[in-house]
């Protein structure tokens, strides 16, 4: 490791706990989850080889309250195993982030006897999927159409999901619909837990093929008719809307680490190959233009990683108020990640893009982090609005 990062390293201070556990996960991730993942990627079969060995380590306990299973450890360790496990196999590491991403909602804003209910499971290894994207709304989650209908004890269900993580295989559902009696299209979204081998009327229309990710599941669902009970609600009807932004705000600092798990190890491919390859005489990390590729991506790899950091200090300080700050972690990560995946299939000329080196498969991984959690084009609107004078 270089200098740079090892001092960064150095300077978050893992506590004895952390830095055993991190270096669990190190070692998981290069003699299980990283020799793997290619097959995954080219057989797109789901890696429940990888996820029963992150099971064993307990690491769904990392983010959970020590009330309901937890461990009490902070949020960045949580963070840095997301890092680690992307580096190794990104589809391996969205299947783990999703189940904070999807249990964050019931976590913060859920009734004690809800989290009683549902986290112990996760803290075992049950897996949770966030469903809030319709096919005609996309990043505009106020135009969804799925229906909650009060009836006695239970809320009915009607509508379907697309682009949902896990969603043919999560053992729970975070749900976003809009209340029936509620004409205010945002005043109306609301949010449920939906346990999916509980209910009728869950199915599965399709499983996408992706350009990337290819190992974890995508799916289109549809709901019709499914019944859940009433005290499966988070929060009251019409809160939904507070309760996705504030979900999405702490969901895309781990959407951000996943991007940089990514990024890293485009970023190590790239120098390794430099180093490596010759041309004329010479390695090809002598020659000055490629020195500066590699300037560029470790100094943005380093302010992105130090960047998030901060983020994470605002966040386990209890302060309120970052969304926007959320927003740049996500948008420059999965921007960096991008860019970096392209440098590096270019460091390798021809070879970058034929499968027997890694930076194509990373190339393809990295595109969707630039979409997913609000396209980059939102967030940059959501950033630059803030500076808008309000007259």
């Amino acid at each position: 490791m270089n200098p740079i990062f090892e001092r960064i390293e150095r300077r978050r201070g893992w506590t004895a706990e952390e830095t055993l556990l991190l270096d669990q996960v190190r070692r998981l991730c290069a003699e299980q989850i990283a020799p793997r993942a290619a097959h995954h990627d080219r057989s797109g079969e789901f890696p429940w080889d990888n996820i029963r060995r992150i099971n064993e380590l307990g690491l769904n306990r990392i983010f959970l309250p020590e009330a309901h299973g937890g461990v009490g450890l902070r949020f960045r360790a949580y963070l840095e195993v997301v890092k680690i496990l992307a580096e190794a196999c990104a589809a391996t590491a969205i299947i783990y982030a999703t189940n904070y991403h999807a249990l964050g909602p019931l976590m913060d804003f859920g009734s004690e006897a809800l989290k009683a209910r549902v986290l112990p499971r996760i803290a075992e290894g049950a897996l949770g999927a966030l469903a809030i994207t319709e096919a005609v709304g996309g990043s505009d989650a106020t135009a969804m159409t799925t229906r909650f209908r009060p009836e006695g004890d239970e809320i009915v269900v009607d509508g379907g999901k697309v682009f949902i993580t896990s969603g043919d295989v999560a053992d729970f559902l975070l749900l976003f619909g809009k209340w029936e009696g509620i004409a205010d299209p945002k005043g109306s979204i609301s949010l449920l837990v939906m346990e999916r081998q509980a209910v009728q009327g869950y199915k599965v229309l399709r499983l996408e093929e992706k350009l990337g990710h290819r190992a974890s599941s995508t799916a289109a669902l549809a709901f019709e008719g499914c019944r859940v009970p009433r005290a499966n609600l988070i929060g009251a009807p019409g809160d939904g809307l507070k309760l996705l932004f504030a979900a999405l705000n702490r969901s895309r600092p781990s959407v951000a680490a996943h991007a940089l798990g990514i990024a890293r190890a485009a970023f190590r491919d790239m120098v390794a190959y430099a180093n490596d390859r010759r041309s004329s005489g010479r390695r090809i990390v002598d020659f000055q233009a490629n020195q500066f590729t590699i300037a560029d991506a470790a100094t943005d790899l380093a302010m992105a990683e130090a960047w998030l950091d901060y983020l994470c200090g605002v966040m386990e300080d209890g302060e309120e108020g970052y969304g926007l700050e959320s927003s740049m972690a996500k948008m420059r990560a999965s921007d960096l990640a991008m860019r970096i995946a392209t440098d590096a299939i270019q460091m390798h000329g021809g070879y970058g893009y034929i499968q027997d080196y890694r930076v194509e498969r990373l190339f393809r991984d990295a595109k969707i982090t630039q979409i997913w959690e609000g396209t980059n084009q939102v967030h940059r609107q959501l950033i630059g609005r803030s500076f808008a004078r309000r007259d």
